[in-house]
């Protein structure tokens, strides 16, 4: 059973930064993404960076302020998040497809095989 690995989350004052990381266990996927659940909210798309060319998609929440990347020789996407809010406190989740997924369908969590256990972001006010 492959494992996501996620590690980065914590505590940060609103304006700061974090890092996440997802490392996928030496396998190479075409799609990956970030997913969130607030507190008491359902689970939400974030980013995602889709297919050799690593075209990328975020949610309008996000954009501008968060960045997603992959580094395919370490096997490792990654989910650098400036300018944090409190309302991106949640519990942030990778997760990996095999397949290419094309627009209108790369933020359907159901379409991700693999998902991490999920990482722990706090900004307080």
């Amino acid at each position: 059973q492959l494992q996501l690995v996620e590690s980065g989350g914590g505590l940060v004052q609103a304006g700061g930064s974090l890092r996440l990381s997802c490392a996928t266990s030496g396998r190479t996927f075409n799609s990956y993404a970030w997913f969130r659940r607030p507190p008491g909210k359902e689970r939400e798309f974030v980013a995602a960076v889709i297919g050799t060319g690593g075209r990328t998609y975020y949610a309008d929440s996000v954009k501008g302020r968060f960045t997603i990347s992959r580094d395919n020789a370490k096997n490792t996407v990654y989910l650098q998040t400036n300018s944090l809010k409190p309302e991106d406190t949640a519990v942030y989740y990778c997760a990996c497809a095999a397949r290419t997924l094309y627009y209108g369908s790369y933020y359907v969590s159901d379409n991700y095989d693999y998902w991490g256990q999920g990482t722990q972001v706090t900004v307080s006010s």
